[in-house]
């Protein structure tokens, strides 16, 4: 399916995790079905569930508990895009329309509380507390760290201490419970089970300060969403947050009125203030660093193949450019 290494060493599993979540979109409901499959096959990266499979095999799992698990962690993540782009009235999603900007903001938000409910239905069937424990405590992070994020749109005062709590919850949240749950699950000894744990964070951090990189030294094609969409909806992400604070008066001052009033009038000059006050390099670099600390963890883990994917994976991470 994707060209990487760090996919190929675990293509049956992949394939395998795709037949579960197919059966598991199953619905008496067309529209579910319909919105489910829509979103699931829109051909995003799948890192979440990938993570997983990587993390349960550096550590000895190998059955078909580790697939479901996948597809639980699949489906969490999917229901939380759906959600995500009710809230931000986002249009655009891996290239092609959201299906809010298709079906509409109530069917949307429904079909998301529809995969939610079917992924705790599918814990249930893995039977594991603590796994449970750990997903149940990620999806309350990851609902606090958007809300948090909510709060802080058009605060051009947010701090990075504020900014990295924000992408800890929202994003780093999830690649964290997918590692530490597939080691959780395997039976790893607890010092395995932390490093994965903390490498998922660390690698969800620098995924996400790409991301907020990309949205401007990325372009709507390459990326599969509108570049600037971050600006447009007044949030101050690490870019705009170090451009105020390092940048002249003159940029900061630009960037500060844009988030106040949000859109994309000025996603010219931004994008320039932000490339020449030095944050873009400062939030590359933070994510290489973070990146880093992530291949850091593996230490701890057995040599493997699945090992080295991992490292591999936290290189990609930061080398991407969608």
């Amino acid at each position: 399916m994707q060209p990487q290494s760090f996919y190929q060493i675990v293509a049956e599993d992949f394939a395998a995790v795709d037949s579960i979540i197919k059966q598991q979109l199953s619905s008496r409901i067309p529209l579910v079905e319909k919105i489910g499959d829509y979103i699931i096959s829109a051909g995003g990266k799948r890192l979440r569930p990938l993570l997983v499979l990587l993390a349960g095999n550096a550590v000895g799992k190998k059955d078909d508990d580790l697939r479901l698990l996948a597809a639980i962690i699949e489906f969490l993540h999917t229901s939380t895009l759906l959600h995500d782009d009710v809230v931000d009235k986002s249009d655009l999603r891996r290239g092609r329309s959201t299906a809010n900007a298709k079906w509409g903001n109530a069917p949307s938000v429904l079909v998301g509380d529809f995969l939610y409910a079917r992924s705790f239905e599918m814990m249930v069937r893995l039977g594991s507390l603590p796994v449970m424990d750990i997903i149940s405590q990620a999806t309350r992070v990851i609902a606090e760290g958007e809300v948090l994020q909510l709060t802080k749109v058009r605060d051009a005062s947010t701090s990075e201490e504020t900014y990295m709590e924000v992408i800890r919850g929202k994003t780093a949240m999830l690649f964290e419970a997918s590692t530490h749950s597939a080691a959780v699950l395997a039976g790893a000894p607890s010092e395995q089970a932390e490093a994965l744990r903390t490498y998922g964070d660390n690698l969800g951090i620098a995924f996400q300060l790409v991301d907020d990189l990309l949205d401007y030294r990325g372009d709507a094609e390459t990326l599969g969403k509108n570049v600037g969409d971050d600006l447009a909806e007044g949030k101050p992400t690490l870019p705009l947050i170090v451009t105020m604070r390092d940048g002249t008066q003159e940029q900061a001052a630009l960037v500060r009125v844009a988030i106040q009033k949000g859109g994309l009038e000025d996603l010219a000059p931004i994008s320039a203030a932000v490339e020449a006050s030095g944050a873009l390099d400062y939030t590359a670099h933070l994510a290489q660093d973070y990146a880093q600390r992530a291949i850091a963890c593996l230490s701890k883990i057995p040599a493997s193949g699945y090992r080295d994917a991992l490292a591999e994976l936290a290189d990609f991470a930061v080398a991407r450019t969608k």
